[in-house]
């Protein structure tokens, strides 16, 4: 089993330690590829019109800076950088040990700036949405799209993948639909089913919490992923089809 997430948009700063070494990153087939995209980040935080092209506002003014120093910035494990509604509800510092060591080996973190991530991999905090458009790369979607497909299908071969990611970050990589499960969130309201943001990135971090932390064997197909959900969960399992994984779609009421 694999567990797709994104990154959060907020980043918790390292403690001051050990600067930035490529070399620990898992997939290192995307190490040039991130070496360009870090460049390009470099050069668009140092720019003029820094906050337009990445989409951020003036109370953002540190992180756009600490853009243009992302080798001499100290990192932490992912999991430590990422915060916010899913990483809370994830709770990886809560884990046990065994669990934790699970997580790191299930957990893949697909990113605008990295690729993809072990859970584990030491990162600095920074600033950067897989929607920007940096000059030097395009759309960072469409840049990573060319990069992921050989080292993530490889990546992924016999495992089921449960894809906890929006959409801005389902586009830079498609897992296989037969082995792949989308993870939605709903809401019932007045006898009608709604989508949710917030609650949504909040029941995929309880979600893949569950996967990680349960007892028994990983979920190995779409069924054995909608009955682990269902000791949880109301929930339902759409059918892939060739260009579209199982939709796993939680109810809440």
């Amino acid at each position: 089993m694999l567990i797709l997430l994104p990154p959060s948009e907020g980043k918790t700063p390292a403690a001051p330690g050990s600067g930035f070494d490529p070399d620990k990153l898992h997939f290192p087939d995307l190490t040039d590829a991130r070496k360009k995209v870090l460049a390009a980040l470099a050069d668009a935080s140092s720019a003029g019109d820094a906050h337009a092209v990445l989409g951020v506002g003036p109370s953002l003014a540190a992180e756009v800076r600490r853009n243009t120093v992302l080798h001499d910035e100290p990192c932490a494990p992912a999991h430590r950088i990422y915060s916010g509604v899913l990483y809370d509800a994830l709770g990886y510092a809560e884990m046990t040990p065994a669990q934790q060591a699970k997580a790191d080996a299930a957990v893949v973190v697909i990113s605008g700036l990295w690729g993809a991530l072990g859970f584990s991999d030491p990162i600095p905090a920074y600033r950067l949405s897989m929607a920007v458009k940096l000059p030097e790369t395009g759309k960072l979607a469409t840049f990573w799209k060319k990069h992921l497909g050989g080292v993530l299908d490889e990546y992924s071969a016999g495992h089921l993948v449960v894809d906890c990611r929006s959409s801005t970050y389902s586009a830079a990589w498609a897992p296989e639909p037969s082995m792949a499960a989308a993870v939605n969130v709903f809401q019932m309201r007045n006898g009608k089913r709604t989508v949710v943001s917030h609650f949504a990135k909040h029941t995929r971090g309880e979600l893949a919490r569950h996967l990680i932390t349960r007892g028994g064997d990983d979920p190995a197909t779409a069924e054995q992923l909608l009955a682990a959900a269902q000791e949880k969960w109301d929930a339902e399992l759409v059918p892939a089809t060739a260009r579209k994984p199982f939709q796993l779609n939680i109810i809440l009421s």
